[in-house]
């Protein structure tokens, strides 16, 4: 695979919206979409026509990298700056037919991971050129049965032999999954030095970093403090005791893993509670005394668990938002002041929440705000009419910044790239 196919019929430069001044673009194409912007961001569409854009990364040239879904490969964005927005100088596809999300590329740049629902796959890759070499499965055994495809993948600066893969559940509620040996449900860490030796099985090798999260479908590390962070999709159609209280319960979830390299790492292997136990964004709904944000509490039709279990002897996470809204990727700013997240967007509640870009402000490592509020996310990039979502509206994806602070973001139904500027 070291051949690159110059995608033809697709428009890839579009229009920029800047407040309180004339519309600026690249030539000849405006987005579909108009976003809401925070105070201080303004935002430009990169790239449209791509099919189902899910995870992105940036490479050691600042090109940008994208993983189409449905199997459609990989495609490199060369980029060029334009005044005061960024433009598409060239765009190709460099892997064909092997991805459907996942997306990193190793420490040094040099090589290319891309996930399917069964397998990792390395190539060797020239970012000066865009040149990848034969790819090689590196993580295999993921076999898909069910409803959560998707296979998060990232690497670590702090930890550079190592790939973190998520699987999900198979199920919205997967009971085998109270078993670490079921191998979903959980986040690994594998050896890419041996994988590129002898392809690691995900259910019998690697190391479980976390288990007992439902479906985590983006993860990343602090630049500055080394911390590993995930995002989470928790429980559809949630009842208890019989009464539904889907709507605004269970919480989606930011969990802390701690430090990959760290001598002892006391966040590793620890367990987050699916499926027996949930974590609580409207407590009140839920109606069970003393329970918090964040709380977790054993819904109807989940495996039984001891009656302390829940509140005792599982990791809550480190913050929480409104249910159902769907977080698919998190990022950090380069000083590690704030991450930002990428909401897809709900199906399970009426009316309709997420599809947005927020932003969450750390200090020291660990997010300002404490582990019960509601108030830690600052919005970034809205849609203008969330009633036209989720199939008329920007869904954003995937996330990832280049070394001037630019922040890219996929919308996988839209077929858009768009970025951020004051990010």
């Amino acid at each position: 695979m070291g051949h690159l196919t110059t995608l033809t019929g697709v428009v890839v430069l579009a229009s920029m919206l800047i407040p309180e001044a004339a519309a600026q673009s690249c030539s000849g194409v405006t987005g579909r979409y108009q976003p809401k912007m925070g105070s201080g961001y303004r935002s430009s569409v990169l790239a449209t026509g791509l099919r189902q854009p899910r995870h992105i990364v940036v490479d050691s040239a600042g090109n940008l990298l994208v993983a189409e879904g449905g199997s459609q490969g990989v495609r490199r964005l060369v980029l060029q700056d334009n005044g005061n927005i960024v433009c598409v100088q060239s765009n190709t596809q460099i892997v064909s037919g092997s991805t459907n999300h996942g997306i990193a590329l190793s420490a040094d740049g040099k090589t290319l991971f891309t996930s399917n629902l069964a397998s990792v796959t390395a190539y060797s890759y020239d970012a000066a050129t865009g040149q990848v070499g034969t790819g090689k499965q590196i993580v295999t055994g993921m076999s898909f049965q069910g409803t959560h495809p998707t296979r998060a993948i990232t690497t670590s600066k702090w930890s550079p032999d190592t790939i973190l893969v998520a699987r999900g559940s198979q199920s919205n509620i997967d009971t085998s999954t109270t078993q670490q040996s079921a191998a979903r449900s959980m986040i690994k860490s594998f050896s890419i030095s041996q994988g590129l030796q002898t392809a690691h099985n995900y259910n019998t090798g690697g190391e479980v970093l976390a288990w007992g999260l439902r479906n985590i479908v983006g993860m990343t590390e602090d630049p500055i403090y080394g911390g590993f962070w995930s995002v989470e999709n928790q429980m559809d159609d949630l009842r208890l005791n019989g009464r539904d209280i889907h709507t605004d319960n269970p919480a989606e979830r930011l969990s802390y893993h701690g430090v990959l390299n760290a001598t002892t790492n006391r966040y590793k292997g620890l367990n987050y509670g699916y499926p027996s136990c949930v974590p609580a964004w409207d407590p009140q709904n839920v109606g069970i005394s003393g329970l918090l944000v964040g709380g977790l509490f054993k819904p109807d039709g989940v495996p039984n668990v001891a009656a302390d279990e829940c509140a005792n002897s599982r990791m809550t996470g480190r913050l929480h938002f409104h249910a159902h809204t769907a977080p698919l990727d998190i990022k950090f700013n380069k000083n590690s002041t704030s991450a930002y997240i990428a909401f897809h967007g709900s199906w399970n509640r009426n009316p309709a929440d997420g599809y947005r870009v927020t932003r969450v402000d750390f200090q020291d490592g660990q997010p300002v705000h404490g582990v019960t509020s509601k108030t830690a996310q600052i919005p970034v990039m809205e849609n203008s009419n969330i009633g036209g979502c989720p199939n008329s509206c920007f869904r954003p994806v995937g996330l990832d910044f280049d070394q001037k602070g630019r922040l890219f973001v996929s919308s996988d139904t839209s077929g858009e790239i768009y970025v951020i500027y004051g990010a």
